[in-house]
């Protein structure tokens, strides 16, 4: 018998409904498990986890640059590009936008010059990273394959390049580590007044992950959490008891309910809320530093203390428990296809002296050996003009082929460089990094095999890599990599 859709929908509302509330519960991780199931029931909990070896680093702190900062301007000093200024390159390149491409090479205009007892050279726009070149391990030979921002940045966040819905590294951290602080959020996100960076909140998503697992935005501007306070009347005794009344209902409806996988980690984020009444206001309050401490992360002066209250709230953060932090900066700044001569001066004098401050103020206080601390993009910029050949409005265009970062701390060797670009700066040549390498290797200094750490998505083990190539750089290491056997599993 043929039917209407009328028809169809006025017979099977119910059975719809029930495929609807099914789909929306398995989504949500609610959907309770049959019971002759052979497999053990999925739990997801903030609870510490035993790595797979001994851990390096407890922490990490992610100075994250979109846009692509110009490496051989900032921390890849290129004479022959210098020497050639003006001429045709010979080599074939990759423009993201072809209208204004040349091939008109552009020297750096600004000098290079050799810091710290290791003598890296770094461009004079970063004096104050010159300050800490001996705590810090340049990479010089990052290389994504790919020119586009999002493309590149979620090769760096998730594992894959371009591919949406995976988790961010630090997601994969708690699933395999948990929390060290039932007082804060293991997993905590700064975000910039001027807006959310270039690919929005999939910056810090959890992916197939329970939400659990995703970062936690603090607010750019005071108050940095709303409704932190109950109301006036709520306060105190009341308030204690409404929560104790809400915690036993939430308990009795978790043991009346086993197969609901993820409320036990729910109740815990409530519960979690209410502790941060305390715990996060004082977390976030940086009166309590010293003037000096403000002077170092350049609080004192207007062009850094926005970013310089962030690094500073950042280190707070860490130092109370948390596992990760990540700093992000409104759009992607660093992306100079015009008006390099003043555009890339600009964002360094307002994250130069922040970050340095905080490697400095980390090793002052002895957390550095702990927590690692990452500065840079997600690609660098082409040796080739592009758009006006006025050096006073010229620009570069997008280079996923060869970039620079720096990490410090958490096992991470200090003072060296790794890595190289060829004499243009174009293309990584030796030792080259990709970002599931530096995956891979920031879980291991965390204590993580990352082809071990498997999480089961749609029937399928998921790793954060997804099984591309990957490799611990061990030649960056304070400690050579040991083959380990798992002292315990790991989540997963």
């Amino acid at each position: 018998m043929h039917l209407s859709r009328r028809e169809f929908l006025n017979q099977n509302a119910m059975g719809l409904g029930t495929v609807a509330l099914a789909s929306l519960l398995q989504q949500e991780g609610l959907q309770a498990s049959p019971k002759k199931a052979p497999q053990a029931e999925l739990t997801f909990d903030l609870l510490p986890k035993t790595p797979h070896y001994e851990p390096q680093a407890r922490a990490m702190i992610s100075l994250f640059h979109h846009g692509g900062p110009s490496h051989m301007d900032l921390t890849d000093p290129k004479p022959q590009l210098t020497k050639f200024h003006g001429t045709d390159y010979g080599e074939d390149v990759q423009f993201s936008f072809v209208n204004a491409a040349s091939k008109k090479l552009f020297g750096s205009p600004w000098k290079f010059q050799q810091h710290g007892q290791c003598g890296t050279e770094l461009s004079e726009l970063l004096p104050h990273t010159a300050e800490i070149v001996d705590d810090i391990c340049l990479i010089r030979s990052m290389q994504t394959g790919a020119n586009g921002h999002e493309v590149s940045i979620r090769y760096f966040h998730g594992g894959m390049p371009a591919i949406l819905g995976r988790p961010h590294f630090a997601s994969w951290l708690l699933y395999g580590l948990g929390a060290e602080t039932q007082e804060l959020p293991a997993y905590m996100v700064l975000t910039d007044p001027a807006g959310h960076p270039v690919d929005g909140t999939n910056n810090w998503s959890n992916g197939f992950m329970p939400s659990l697992f995703q970062g936690t935005v603090l607010r750019p501007r005071e108050p940095r959490i709303l409704n932190l306070d109950a109301p006036p009347h709520l306060r105190g005794t009341l308030q204690r008891q409404n929560l104790e009344f809400l915690r036993s209902l939430n308990r009795k409806h978790l043991q009346d309910h086993p197969g609901q996988s993820d409320l036990e980690a729910r109740i815990a984020s409530y519960e979690l809320a209410a502790r941060m009444q305390t715990s996060a206001r004082e977390a976030l309050d940086i009166s309590q530093e010293t003037a000096a401490t403000h002077k170092m992360y350049g609080i004192d002066e207007d062009t850094t203390r926005e970013y310089g209250t962030r690094c500073l709230i950042a280190r707070r953060l860490v130092e109370r428990g948390v596992r990760f932090v990540q700093l992000f900066l409104g759009g992607q700044p660093w992306d100079n296809h015009a008006n390099l001569s003043t555009a890339l001066p600009a964002i360094c004098r307002r994250t130069d002296k922040p970050a340095a401050g905080l490697v400095k103020d980390l090793r002052q206080r002895g957390m550095l050996d702990t927590t690692i601390v990452h500065n840079g993009g997600e690609i660098g910029r082409l040796p080739v003009v592009q758009g006006n050949a006025d050096p006073q409005k010229a620009g570069r265009d997008h280079n996923g082929q060869g970039f620079s970062l720096w990490l410090a701390g958490g096992g991470i060797k200090a003072g060296m460089t790794y890595g190289a670009t060829d004499d243009f700066g174009h293309r990584a040549i030796e030792n080259i990094v990709t970002p599931n390498d530096y995956q891979a290797t920031l879980m291991h200094l965390f204590g993580l095999d990352c082809r071990k750490l498997v999480y089961l998505h749609n029937g399928q083990e998921q790793v954060i890599t997804n099984n591309r190539p990957a490799r611990v750089v061990a030649e960056i290491l304070e400690k050579p990599p040991v083959v380990h056997e798992p002292v315990a599993d790991a989540a997963g």
